[in-house]
This record gives structure tokens, C-alpha cells and sequence, in this order.
């Protein structure tokens, strides 16, 4: 083939495009046209290919021609493109008419989950008294959860504790968050310590109203000299009326944990004027809020504090079931629904 007649070819197939071009509106028709020139078996790839049929002294000449009538057919389409979308938009606009000028929809916000507000709250009441935010690992090995609280292996105490455990011997998902003390202890001993210990805890029971396969908690320790059970009711005093009212009285009862001694559980009165009181309170007037005590002397040793030396208190508390003292909720589950009926309550 003679370069005359190649670029004859070539002009042919640029007047035709165009032709074709000129005489399409829609987009969808566009784009067919852009295949059937521009796709991989295209008719600009069929000339291009031509290229290899010419002598060498008339394929520069031939190429250069090829690349010019593909800009245009190119410049061409994307103009035609362009248009056909802009009549398409009036087009649109025009069946059903839109008032630019009004505002748009505003956006919803998200907002604080209700668990995690109340975790915020209990943080700031006990930042306020000096204690510092301590977070600890989630999954523990059976030492610090059981043995360094005062729990050795077989010790009937762990039954209070259903635990899930990992392929890996020794190690588990944490039951509470006690085992926090250990670390905290062996980080700042023998310095005196203040903090909460907030997290996740994971126990292996039934899911019901009342409990969780996984829960939050907030452990408080405070290690020092001559730190006294005073020292502990005064601490829970403050934090109760802080967190549900300061005409708040609290009640101390006796109770078992392995790893304080004593052990106490803790009560709050509650308003007899709030009609869900006789159902919160199955009458007693009276709400547990936290388990507490004073550092069993094992638990010290194990942290490396001397007993002899100091001493301390722990407690520790459900947020959520706080939550669903201080709201009336009836079912712990609803924290974990993400049922935006629940949430938005709050």
C-alpha cells in the first residue's frame, strides 16, 4: 500500500467519525462510538496497525497523519460528551425542578455512646481526687488473673470466675480487671499509687438481662502508708455522691473477695420519690454499686510492696451496670445492639 493511499484511508475515516459524531445525542451513544473508533479492535487501532505495511521512508510521515486525526476525533468526542451530559442535566432538572437556593439536608451527628459517657464521668470524678488512668492487657496468663490475687490453682474461688480460655495453656481472656493491680504494682513500686484501672472484661456465662460474655469494669487502687478502711469509705463516699447525687448515703456490707481483706460491697440509697425505686431496689430501698476492700497482704507481696510497710484498697465496678441503675435500664444486652431507639434516648 502507498502512503497516498493510506492517508487517503486516514482522512476518510476522520470525515466519517466526525460524520457520526455530529449526527449522536445521547451519552450511551457516545460511548459507542467511542468504542467502535477508539476500542481495542477500534478502527483508529486498525489504521495504526497499517503503519507496519508501509516502506519505512512513508511511516513517519503516515504516523504523524494517524496521531493528528486521532486528537481530533478525541477533542471532538469529549466536546460532544460534554454537551450530551449537560442536556441530559437540564433535561433532568426541567421534569423535576430543583430549588437550588434551599438549604440542604442537615447532617446527623454522632453522638457519645451512653457506656462510654458514663466511663468518662467516672474518670473525671476520680481524676478530681488524684487518681491516675491506668489501661492494662485484656489477654492475661493465669498468674496475674488468679495465682498473684491470692488465688492459687484449684483454689475454690476461681468458681467465681467462669473463664474463657486460649488453645495456649496459661492463657485466657482476663475476668476482671484485678489482674491491672499486679502490673500497676510492679511499674511504680515502691512509689505510692493512686489510679483507676478501666477495661473489658470476659466471662464464659449465660448472656440474660443481668450479664455479659464481655463487660466493662473500673478497678481503683491506692497504695501507701497507713492507708485505712476510712480512707476507702471516704473515697466511695465522695465518688457515690458525685456520680448519683450528694444527698446520696452510702451502706457497707461484708463480703468475700481473695484478693482484699476485708472485703466489703457497697450500697447506695435510692430516691423513694423515683417511681422505678421499689423495682430497682426490690424494695429495699438499698442499690449495690461496687465491691471493695482493703489489699490482702498476699496481693502486696506479690506486687512487691512490703505489707509491713503499707497498705491499700481496691474496688471495682460495673459502668453499665451503673448505667442501668442510674437510667432504669432493664437489660444489659441493649448496649450491645447498636439499636439506634436505645441510643438515642441518651
Amino acid at each position: 500500500m502507498s502512503e497516498l493511499n493510506a492517508t487517503a484511508e486516514l482522512l476518510e475515516l476522520e470525515k466519517r467519525g466526525l460524520q457520526e459524531l455530529q449526527a449522536l445525542t445521547d451519552e450511551p451513544a457516545l460511548r459507542a462510538w467511542h468504542t467502535k473508533y477508539f476500542g481495542d479492535k477500534g478502527e483508529m487501532a486498525g489504521a495504526l496497525r497499517k503503519v507496519g505495511t508501509l516502506p519505512p521512508t512513508e511511516r513517519k510521515g503516515y504516523g504523524q497523519e494517524a496521531n493528528r486525526i486521532k486528537q481530533v476525533l478525541t477533542d471532538a468526542y469529549d466536546q460532544a460528551l460534554a454537551k450530551a451530559k449537560e442536556n441530559a442535566l437540564l433535561a433532568s432538572l426541567s421534569e423535576s425542578p430543583l430549588d437550588v437556593s434551599l438549604p440542604g439536608r442537615p447532617t446527623r451527628h454522632g453522638r457519645v455512646h451512653i457506656a462510654t459517657r458514663i466511663m468518662r464521668e467516672i474518670y473525671g470524678i476520680f481524676s478530681d481526687m488524684g487518681f491516675q488512668i491506668h489501661r492494662t492487657r485484656e489477654v492475661e496468663d493465669d498468674l496475674n488473673n488468679f495465682e498473684y490475687l491470692n488465688m492459687p490453682p484449684h483454689h475454690p474461688a476461681r468458681d467465681m470466675w467462669d473463664t474463657f480460655h486460649t488453645t495456649t495453656p496459661g492463657v485466657l481472656l482476663r475476668t476482671h480487671t484485678s489482674p491491672g493491680q499486679i502490673h500497676v504494682m510492679r511499674e511504680f513500686c515502691p512509689q505510692p499509687i493512686r489510679a483507676v484501672l478501666p477495661g473489658m472484661c470476659y466471662r464464659y456465662e449465660a448472656i440474660t438481662t443481668r450479664s455479659e460474655i464481655q463487660f466493662q469494669q473500673v478497678e481503683g487502687l491506692v497504695i501507701g502508708p497507713n492507708v485505712t478502711m476510712a480512707d476507702l469509705k471516704g473515697t466511695i463516699t465522695a465518688f457515690a455522691r458525685r456520680l448519683f447525687g450528694q444527698e446520696r448515703q452510702i451502706r457497707i456490707r461484708s463480703s468475700y473477695f481473695p484478693f482484699t481483706e476485708p472485703s466489703i460491697e457497697v450500697d447506695i440509697d435510692w430516691p423513694k420519690e423515683d417511681p422505678n425505686a421499689d423495682r430497682l431496689t426490690k424494695g429495699t430501698g438499698w442499690l449495690e454499686i461496687m465491691g471493695a476492700g482493703m489489699v490482702h497482704p498476699t496481693v502486696l507481696r506479690n506486687g512487691g510492696y512490703d505489707p509491713d510497710q503499707v497498705s491499700g484498697f481496691a474496688f471495682g465496678m460495673g459502668p453499665q451496670r451503673i448505667t442501668m441503675l442510674k437510667y432504669a435500664i432493664d437489660d444489659i444486652r441493649e448496649f450491645w445492639k447498636n439499636d439506634l431507639r436505645f441510643l438515642q434516648q441518651f
